[in-house]
């Protein structure tokens, strides 16, 4: 028996590194159809809803970036990891952030891609003072207009960031969008399309500003086509997700 968990255990590990090496050589490929340099290019694996030991796996393997978007399941993954491995990890809260969630992960996170409202930035921006951080954030813009999505409007973007740089502990870092979930790939594109000029218009007025986080697995290939820095990637990774209430 356990020989056999050991053999499934590594098996796994061996497919998520083959996932893995597949993916970066897909977007080599892409960045190379459209003139861009992959090195330039961020992979957040997201990782929900999969055990912390994918994450301890990959990691080992030389990844650093990783997404989650629900504040247990991350709070919980990072003290697991912290208390058996101190391998260096970059944590992304890349789902919903509800203001009252702030704290729990305020220590700890890298970036959070999903601030759509003057009133959660300022929340960041009071609890990161009482611990004495600069937390870095992505404005989440809302380009489908999806009534359901969260996201700020396009019209509305620059004026959020204007108000959001004037927090302290708050560093705007650039802009999130999730195109809309359809196989018309123009309708994706025009989504993508719309934030990168968003993000060059805004640009100028703000030294740190350089993340464009768009593209998941399902359209990755557009988003880099249409400027992405920084791709949001799961199941191109660690396979199918895992079905769990958390």
């Amino acid at each position: 028996m356990k020989n056999y968990i050991n053999k499934s255990i590594f098996a796994h590990i061996m497919k998520i590194l083959s996932n893995y090496s597949s993916l970066k050589e897909k977007i080599r490929e892409v960045c190379e159809r459209c003139g861009r340099n992959p090195d330039e290019i961020t992979i957040v694996a997201v990782s929900k809803t999969f055990p912390f030991t994918r994450i301890i796996e990959l990691n080992s393997a030389g990844h650093l970036d990783f997404g989650e978007n629900k504040i247990r399941e991350m709070r919980d993954k990072y003290y697991n990891i912290s208390f058996q491995y101190n391998g260096k990890i970059n944590w992304h809260m890349v789902g919903h952030l509800q203001s009252n969630k702030v704290k729990d992960i305020i220590a700890f996170i890298h970036l959070i891609h999903s601030v759509d409202t003057y009133n959660l930035a300022e929340v960041i921006d009071n609890t990161a003072k009482k611990i004495n951080k600069k937390i870095d954030i992505l404005v989440q813009v809302n380009t489908s207009n999806e009534e359901q999505k969260y996201g700020v409007s396009p019209d509305e973007t620059e004026r959020l960031c204007k108000q959001i740089s004037l927090l302290e502990n708050v560093n705007v870092k650039g802009l999130m969008t999730i195109a809309k979930m359809t196989e018309d790939r123009d309708e994706i594109r025009s989504n993508f399309r719309t934030l990168k000029e968003l993000h060059d218009k805004i640009k100028p007025e703000y030294p740190d500003f350089k993340y464009l986080s768009m593209g998941m697995t399902n359209d990755f290939d557009i988003a880099i086509e249409e400027g992405s820095n920084m791709l949001r990637i799961g199941s191109a990774i660690f396979g199918e997700r895992i079905n769990t209430d958390q």
